[in-house]
């Protein structure tokens, strides 16, 4: 009979990916369910935009959300000429910068020959990633309606 602590070690993937089911990652697909009265009542075209993560000039705060998601950023702006919310999607990235030696591991061996110990260095590196975040569209909304949409052409 295995071990209780090896039973519990077979759980763990199963019970991370049921964790990860419950608490539920933000696709189309799961935004569709959420938003579902919303998305039936549309036209068949713009259900097919929603679908491909495309939005336009007119479309709701919910329709967008279903696109694309909640927003990195909200920014509220009020004017003489009413409030806008600008909603900001991110992209992140990271790049390769290189290799860095963080020191280094020494290493003890008896050497028959010689009958003594020798020791070796052997250096420790690791790759340095730099983490980068671009803004790369905002939805700008007035009185609940996609007013503009700016994107960057990166």
């Amino acid at each position: 009979m295995p071990s209780r602590s090896r039973f519990s070690l077979a759980l763990l993937p199963l019970l991370l990916a049921a964790s990860l089911l419950i608490t539920g990652c933000s696709t189309v697909k799961t935004r569709i369910d959420e938003k579902s009265a919303l998305f039936n009542s549309l036209p068949a075209e713009v259900q097919d935009h929603l679908r491909q993560g495309l939005i336009d000039v007119g479309y709701t705060e919910d329709m967008v959300y279903i696109a694309l998601g909640k927003p990195d950023e909200k920014r509220v702006s009020t004017t003489a000429e009413g409030t806008k919310t600008t909603w900001i999607y991110n992209t992140y990235w990271e790049e390769y910068e290189g290799t860095q030696t963080l020191g280094y591991r020494r290493h003890i061996v008896y050497d028959r020959r010689i009958r003594a110990y020798r020791v070796y260095l052997q250096p420790v590196r690791q790759d340095i990633y730099q983490a980068h975040v671009d803004e790369k569209t905002r939805v700008i909304f007035k009185d609940g309606k996609v007013e503009a949409i700016e994107q960057t052409n990166n």
